[in-house]
């Protein structure tokens, strides 16, 4: 297979003891410099243990839920997620997320991974007094002719534009748990395979917790089997629970189940650009690190400097 190069300058995330330097002669910095611009190979097992990862139980939204981590997973927080999803995976600047969840054996680099977002959607209680009366062919049908106008806007801003396929698991509400999850088999114009979007939903006293996960559709067996653990590993903290709402203070969304299922689509398909160029092309990722950078993925993706002719 073809090698994707992928530049990646080297970052370190302990902080680190502050010590004298001396301040080294001018010959003697130029070349230090020089020699930080050049790239090294990094092996996707040294760049995927540079990363910040946690397991266990962990904290979310400043303790609005709690993640307890089954032993196949780990996390990254917010902040390291956000570059993931950016610096890594390409994608534009976002609202802020809850952090990121990988299988243990896999990261970001691994062509064949597949990575869970976390977002909370402060959008207020979500009525579910809808969820028994959808019929989930008519959504279907609606979710599809809603996608004219995005796919105008995709193709105008040069960007592959998306079908669905169909579901990829019909969605299916847990009134006694508050939990919803469903999937979608997508095309994207310029892919030669589809692609798995997989969503579940925690509803909260004001809000839900998003977990969104995109894969090959291949892997649909292996996602819906870790998604359905990982449903079961996180829960809204006391003070935060669907049960909890309040009529006298705490607002109702605009929408119920059937908006949380037909809602974001665009949003939901883009998050993982990256991810889904490694699984499309099916390329092994060559990672070059700048040596001596400081700050992790400080200058992703930055081109080596040009040197002045002898």
């Amino acid at each position: 297979m073809l090698a994707l190069p992928l530049l990646i300058c080297a970052w370190t995330f302990a902080p680190q003891e502050s010590t004298q330097q001396e301040t080294a002669p001018p010959e003697q910095a130029s070349a230090q410099e020089d020699e930080a611009d050049e790239p090294d190979e990094l092996t996707l097992e040294e760049a995927d243990a540079r990363l910040p990862w946690r397991t266990g139980e962990i904290d979310l939204g400043k303790g609005m839920a709690k993640l307890t981590l089954p032993a196949a997973f780990r996390y990254l927080d917010p902040s390291a997620a956000q570059r993931v999803l950016e610096d890594v995976w390409g994608n534009p600047p976002s609202d802020p997320t809850w952090g990121m969840i990988f299988p243990a054996d896999r990261g970001p680099f691994h062509e064949d991974s597949w990575a869970v977002v976390l977002r909370y959607e402060d959008e207020g209680h979500v009525d579910d007094g809808d969820a028994s009366k959808i019929d989930y062919d008519d959504l279907m049908t609606e979710m599809r002719s809603g996608l004219g106008e995005e796919n105008e806007s995709r193709t105008k801003g040069g960007f592959a534009t998306i079908d669905i396929v169909g579901w990829a698991d019909r969605p299916h509400y847990d009134p006694a748990q508050h939990e919803l999850f469903w999937a979608k088999e997508l095309r994207f114009s310029d892919a030669p395979g589809n692609t798995l979007n997989y969503d579940v939903r925690l509803l909260g006293r004001k809000g839900v917790l998003s977990m969104n996960a995109v894969a090959g559709i291949e892997a649909l067996p292996e996602v819906k089997a870790g998604m359905s653990a990982l449903l079961g590993a996180v829960e809204f903290t006391d003070g935060n629970r669907y049960e909890q709402f309040d009529t006298g203070i705490d607002k109702l969304a605009a929408y119920g189940i059937g908006g949380l299922i037909a809602g974001k689509l665009a949003l939901n398909a883009g998050l993982f650009k990256g991810l889904l160029a490694l699984l499309i092309a099916g390329k092994k990722v060559v990672i070059l690190v700048c040596a001596g950078a400081a700050a992790w993925f400080g200058k992703l993706f930055r081109s080596k400097k040009t040197r002045p002719a002898a």
